[in-house]
């Protein structure tokens, strides 16, 4: 399996399925492919901001793919002639034998502004398990405790995508604490450096989490760069 980030909080999981996170490829000044490259499978959008839902639309109308999100976000996407499915905090399912989307909380907003603004429920991360592997996506959030009793706690995780930005989500020093309560074996940063908002040193994060948690590696991914799980 690869997990390949291509930049802000958008990435591409391919195993025995394609999988598309979050994909903000179009006007994301860090994104490392185009909106018309990548065919997924399956699209996850934890949330409607437009830095996350992306171009989402206009890629599962071209290729078919299956949008999975929150009740209200995938419900506003069927209205758009795409396919979906519809899931809420809490739910698993269990897509193909190999492949299961379960969503967890994320404590962030999710409006989507095309024209008009609409509220899409509530904003969501996953935890995705993908041949044998389990992956944690925390989508944009603060620092809640769920991640250590609900998910850290009865799930031994391969890899959490953690945003590290500040400002619009938790920074460095709560995704320290986040690292601790979640013990992956392996943390790909997010959501930092695409704007100088956001802006953080990811080196800097790397160094603070290994030398407090020396089980875990914390993979500082270029936008493009491929981490590869056997």
């Amino acid at each position: 399996m690869k997990i390949q980030y291509l930049g802000h909080a958008a990435f591409w999981i391919e195993g025995s399925v394609k999988i598309l996170v979050d994909p903000f490829l179009t006007g994301n000044p860090t994104a490392a492919v185009s909106a018309a490259e990548v065919c997924p499978d399956y699209i996850l959008i934890s949330h409607g901001h437009s830095d996350h839902f992306g171009d989402a639309l206009d890629i599962a109308k071209r290729t078919g793919a299956i949008i999975v999100g929150a009740n209200e976000l995938a419900l506003f996407c069927q209205t758009q002639g795409v396919n979906v499915h519809a899931m809420h905090i809490g739910g698993n399912h269990r897509f193909t034998e190999q492949f299961s989307v379960k969503l967890t909380t994320a404590i962030h907003g999710s409006a989507y502004d095309a024209g008009s603004r609409e509220y899409l429920g509530l904003a969501c991360g996953f935890l995705i398990r993908l041949d044998g592997q389990t992956l944690y996506f925390a989508g944009d959030t603060a620092l809640t405790y769920d991640m250590k009793a609900v998910i850290g706690d009865f799930n031994v995780i391969d890899v959490a995508m953690l945003p590290i930005g500040d400002n619009f989500t938790m920074g460095p020093d709560d995704a320290r604490v986040a690292a601790k309560w979640l013990n992956p074996k392996k943390i790909i940063p997010m959501h930092y450096n695409t704007y100088p908002l956001i802006a953080q040193d990811a080196a800097a994060f790397r160094a603070a989490v290994e030398g407090e948690c020396p089980g875990i590696e914390v993979a500082c991914l270029t936008p493009g760069q491929v981490l590869e799980l056997s």
